[in-house]
């Protein structure tokens, strides 16, 4: 009892100050990884056992880490997330520096003859297709500041393309397992294939996406067409001035080709994501070192986010305290109670409860929390694990879009346009996306219910 106590109060304690914001996030789950080790799992249970579990290091060095037809269990850190999040983090930023992504964007302007609507159209689309593959947070990065110097050149208002870009990043995310890092843990943890998501979330997410690029078109067209008209022909830079060296262009892309190929495959290949997430890296290094030299391959490794990393690692040992205790297992157990072991009502909870909690807290340690719960639920009841997922999934990749501080594309996208000079406020952000939130939530709700209930 003790234990469970003691293991509740540092994981609320860590949700609190993450809420705050007074700290950084890397600094709160360390410490409280720490505090769980030490005095749940040492002073508590006294075992030097549900320790060694939790820090998983063996698993790395077994051949089952990185190939097979699975990978390692949900307990504990799960390293097979840090290797492929720290993997594709290096990718992106060999990509950023060889221009892809300025590229990209440039050359879609230039497609659609710097048409504002259809640059909408275009962003939005970008924006879902770049984060299904890319993180979302990388996406509206680059996405945000090209819209910026788009906007200064054609002098049109960037915030309703930047609202549309995160929203519509935050539904890409969500159809696949590498586009956002809650489905990042819900697939490594449970097992799951690029391709079961993308057969699952990703229905649900294309089907969200159409109903949201007309809702965004209606929100925003009269003014993005007033713009147009009062601007007339426009000079925009040229999409080969985003390319300074061709061939570190050229070989990045193809890495980024291969990425896509190895996570669309992965499930034929049995290369688990954590050696996908290896071998790209390596790769792009390899790639900046033949093209730009050893001080752009130290660049790139600098650049790499290590708070973010170090940000799981101390999450993970968290929400294990709460699972070697129990305390999970009568979560559970409650949520089952409460709902009278009906799936319908099981999903609808999961759903709607991750969704309004991602509205407000950050989606990553609520998604790690709830799958050793949403286990517990499926072995409980009956409930096959798999409808559970996809409601978690949907739930808080969704539900994130409601508020700016939801999810972190949101405080990224916010942060560029306020940089820029063009400051989005909770008002104008909530007016267009808390009602295109509850709008992609119901459809979800329905969509679970036809494929599944």
């Amino acid at each position: 009892m003790a234990a469970q106590i003691l293991a509740i109060c540092i994981f609320i304690g860590m949700f609190l100050m993450i809420i705050l914001d007074k700290f950084q996030r890397h600094h709160i789950t360390l410490v409280s990884g720490a505090l769980v080790l030490v005095l749940v799992f040492g002073v508590c249970m006294h075992s030097a056992d549900a320790i060694w579990k939790t820090l998983n290091l063996s698993c790395i060095f077994t051949p089952g880490f990185w190939y097979g037809p699975s990978g390692e269990g949900s307990f504990g850190i799960n390293w097979s997330t840090i290797f492929f999040i720290a993997g594709m983090m290096i990718m992106v930023e060999g990509l950023g520096k060889a221009g892809f992504f300025r590229w990209l964007c440039l050359s879609l302007a230039k497609l659609v003859h710097y048409r504002i609507v259809p640059l909408l159209l275009c962003f939005m689309t970008l924006s879902a297709v770049l984060s299904m593959f890319i993180d979302s947070i990388t996406v509206v990065l680059f996405l945000a500041t090209v819209t910026l110097e788009l906007a200064q050149t054609m002098h049109f208002d960037p915030v309703p393309m930047i609202l549309s870009e995160i929203f519509c990043a935050n539904l890409g995310g969500a159809a696949t397992m590498c586009g956002d890092p809650p489905n990042i843990i819900i697939g490594t943890s449970l097992d799951y294939t690029f391709f079961d998501f993308i057969s699952n979330t990703g229905a649900a997410a294309a089907i969200c996406f159409v109903l949201i690029l007309a809702y965004f078109t209606i929100c925003f067209r009269k003014k993005l067409l007033q713009a147009e008209r009062e601007n007339g022909a426009i000079t925009c830079p040229q999409p080969g001035t985003a390319i300074t060296n061709r061939a570190a262009f050229l070989a990045s892309a193809g890495v980024f080709l291969l990425a896509v190929i190895l996570l669309v495959t992965h499930a034929m290949t049995e290369l688990f994501v954590a050696c996908i997430g290896v071998l790209v890296a390596a790769l792009t290094l390899l790639v900046a070192c033949l093209t730009n030299g050893k001080q752009t391959v130290a660049e790139i490794i600098k650049a790499v986010d290590y708070k973010t990393l170090l940000f799981f690692v101390g999450l993970f040992v968290s929400v294990s305290g709460l699972e070697e205790t129990g305390v999970l297992d009568i979560i559970a157990q409650f949520i089952t109670a409460v709902s009278g072991g009906k799936p319908a009502v099981i999903v609808v909870i999961i759903l709607w409860v991750s969704a309004l909690t991602s509205a407000f807290v950050d989606n990553i340690p609520f998604a790690a929390t709830m799958i050793p719960v949403i286990r517990s639920i499926a072995a409980a009841s009956g409930i096959d694990l798999g409808v559970l997922s996809w409601a978690l999934s949907l739930g808080t990749d969704f539900g994130g879009n409601a508020t700016p501080i939801g999810a972190s594309a949101n405080v990224v996208g916010t942060s560029v346009a306020a940089k820029g000079g063009y400051p989005i406020g909770w008002g104008r952000y909530c007016r267009y996306c808390a009602g295109a939130t509850v709008l992609v939530i119901a459809v979800s709700t329905g969509y679970l219910f036809l494929r599944y209930l």
